[in-house]
């Protein structure tokens, strides 16, 4: 009996850990989504309810997190080597800060949402990028302004905050490389990914 309860919890306990750790090949948008069956589904369940596209979605998780689940902002110190709490409250695959998934919560009504709940996190992608889309006239496609616009927020974006953050620019245009290279990869494994599918947002 007690062999038998360590092997069941060995087994949900590897179970757990496969399914939180980050994909093997992350420059490989099918092997992402090979290894992560799920999370094709809920990239497009987000892109068909907000029109985000996939590639989109992908290249931001990657520049936040790596697609790392429980990822969190840097630890500050104090006199540089005090630990003094965390540089701010981004959590998550996507890194968001809790006012702003406080804000996603109240305009959706997604009260059991969690930042590391990969589900989630593609439909707040999705909802961000809409909402900036609606706001401020970026197109939904448009990696490079869509990534300003998450880590600047709308109204930094607004104001031309980024201008004066060259390493942002260069960060912004990266995440814009890296959704192409998404996109294309993605097109190539089309028909094996989306069987079953109404819609293909590549």
């Amino acid at each position: 009996m007690i062999v038998r309860r360590f092997i069941l919890l060995f087994a949900v306990l590897m179970m757990n850990a496969c399914a939180s750790s980050p994909p093997k090949h992350l420059d490989d948008g099918c092997s992402i989504f090979r290894e992560k069956d799920d999370w094709y589904e809920y990239a497009n369940d987000s892109f068909k309810h907000w029109g985000v596209p996939v590639h989109v979605q992908l290249a931001i998780i990657h520049q936040e997190s790596r697609f790392r689940q429980k990822a969190q902002a840097p630890d500050d110190t104090l006199l540089g080597f005090i630990p003094w709490g965390q540089v701010s409250s981004a959590y998550g695959y996507a890194q968001v800060l809790d006012g702003t998934w406080a804000t996603y919560i109240r305009a959706t009504g997604n009260s059991g949402a969690d930042r590391d709940d990969f589900e989630d996190i593609t439909d707040f992608i999705g909802w961000y990028g809409y909402t900036s889309h609606k706001r401020l006239g970026i197109s939904k496609w448009d990696a490079y302004n869509q990534y300003l616009a998450y880590h600047e927020g709308q109204g930094g974006w607004q104001r031309k905050t980024y201008n004066k953050k060259t390493w942002l620019i260069k960060v912004a245009r990266k995440v814009d490389r890296r959704a192409k290279m998404y996109r294309a990869q993605l097109a190539r494994c089309k028909d094996e990914l989306n069987s079953g599918w109404s819609l293909w947002p590549f």
